[in-house]
């Protein structure tokens, strides 16, 4: 799989007048048995393309729920190298993989022996929260030699000429973080969150998928008439806590609500 599976994805929610499901989980969370699992669940439940969290020790971006599961992650022995595995597994099972990655893994695995590892295992892009545009040309290269996407931010506070710049060196699509802060569940969308699309749009012609704060079908209902993808993970990983049931049913009302 490569950067043209999400084109590809991409393009068949648009012909289905729908938008993209897009579910994140933390690797090797609660144990890397059982977290093959959640990501079974995730994809049974519906969703078309997953996240797949690579754990780090200070992940800046997220929230409570995420951090604390990244962490336990690492210390029951979770090492870079498992990651592959589980997009393959993915991959496996029907779902584009994508990896969310802090960059500081990616440059002690080495950005090109990852980005080759990573296409090798079946992997179709990588979001990279806390890499700016200004200092990717390492990343940029790696991704374009083994043809993966790579997936910046954007958020509320980004500029005109940042938003440029940032949607210009994206591939596959931009992430649009709806609120700032960290990740986590929130009882409404974002009231930034059409503006920021809406901007977006001025400056790329590539889908655009929001998250930050999903946690319902309706939520994701109400994303999906503005933007090209839902992006929800806090609010499944509160559900894996439940059993892979309770991930699943909630993966499965979160494509009800972008389906409709």
């Amino acid at each position: 799989m490569t950067a043209a599976a999400l084109d590809r994805l991409f393009a068949r929610t648009r012909s289905d007048d729908r938008a993209a499901f897009i579910g994140y989980l933390p690797a090797g969370y609660p144990t890397l048995p059982q977290s093959a699992d959640w990501f079974d669940a995730l994809v049974d439940g519906g969703a078309d393309a997953v996240e797949v969290g690579l754990p780090f020790s200070d992940p800046v971006l997220d929230g409570a729920t995420i951090s604390t599961a990244q962490r336990a992650s690492l210390a029951a022995g979770f090492k870079t190298r498992d990651v592959f595995a589980l997009v393959e597994r993915v991959a496996a099972r029907g779902a584009v993989p994508i990896v969310m990655s802090y960059v500081n893994p990616l440059l002690a695995y080495g950005p090109d022996a990852f980005a080759r590892d990573l296409a090798a295992a079946g992997g179709s892009g990588v979001i990279v929260p806390d890499l700016i545009v200004d200092e990717a040309e390492p990343w940029l290269a790696a991704t374009t030699e083994h043809d993966l996407a790579t997936i910046f931010l954007v958020a509320p506070s980004s500029t005109d000429e940042r938003m440029a710049a940032t949607t210009a060196a994206c591939r596959g699509f931009v992430y649009a973080a709806s609120v700032m802060g960290t990740t986590g569940a929130r009882d409404t969308v974002s009231e930034a969150a059409p503006d920021l699309v809406t901007r977006c749009r001025k400056h790329t012609d590539l889908p655009i998928g929001v998250g930050l704060g999903v946690r319902t079908g309706a939520q994701a209902h109400q994303i999906a008439t503005f933007a090209d993808g839902v992006i929800v993970g806090s609010a499944l990983v509160a559900a894996g806590h439940d059993g892979v049931a309770a991930l699943s049913g909630l993966a499965a009302d979160l494509r009800t609500g972008v389906d409709r």
